[in-house]
């Protein structure tokens, strides 16, 4: 899963995107409200974290001019706490609302959930067959046994999972799995595809030639 994070102060996002990459995301960066509109607009992202109080476009700006064209779930991050800020807000097409000072576990969890809710899962297990994905503590069981993955391996699992019985194309999995900096995408994913049909079976994904993945609980 990808997260853009849009905070000018250089200390906390760098913690913020530090946190979220050992929780196996991919994380793109922007100090300001222009390159984090631009981001937002560039690229597909799962949710987005969002400072207010931004330099050249404020947050507002820039969750209005999102919300325009794009549907992806944003957490308002801010110190804004006063109940008039919250509620305009979530009026204004914020999914989610966390003031500051917080914790990065909180923080990880409401981004979760985000996601979840915006690929229509009501809770954090995500069952395919004997496969069984925990979104929570990412940890994935077949057959009530543990399968080591790679963190790479465990993102494009619970990406196919979430979209269970949808067809995910070739580019979204680069969207979603690799943030800006990838340099090196050649085979990537058909490596990861043939590592995790080892690991968890054959069956687990179909490919469709010229289009991209699929899983289907049997």
């Amino acid at each position: 899963m990808r997260v853009l994070v849009v905070e000018d102060e250089p200390g906390l996002r760098d913690a913020i995107a530090s946190s979220l990459r050992e929780e196996l995301y991919a994380v793109d960066e922007a100090a300001d409200g222009t390159t984090g509109l631009r981001k937002a607009q560039q690229w597909s992202y799962d949710a987005i974290v969002l400072d207010l109080m931004l330099p050249e476009i404020d947050g507002w700006q820039l969750l209005d001019e999102l919300r325009k064209t794009d549907a992806t779930p944003v957490l308002i991050l801010t110190a804004r706490d006063g109940v008039e800020d919250r509620v305009r807000g979530l009026d204004g097409g914020a999914d989610d609302y966390l003031c500051k000072p917080f914790s990065l576990v909180e923080l990880s969890a409401r981004i979760r959930a985000l996601i979840r809710r915006a690929n229509g899962q009501a809770n954090s297990e995500l069952v395919i067959g004997t496969v069984v994905i925990d979104t929570a503590t990412r940890t994935v069981k077949k057959e009530d046994q543990p399968v080591e993955l790679t963190a790479r391996e465990y993102s494009l699992v619970e990406l196919l999972a979430l979209n269970q019985g949808c067809l995910v194309s070739r580019s979204k999995v680069y969207d979603h799995l690799f943030d800006e900096n990838e340099d090196s995408l050649s085979n990537l994913v058909d490596v990861h595809i043939y590592n995790i049909r080892k690991k968890l079976g054959k069956d687990f994904v179909t490919t469709r030639r010229g289009h991209g993945y699929i899983v289907i609980a049997p």
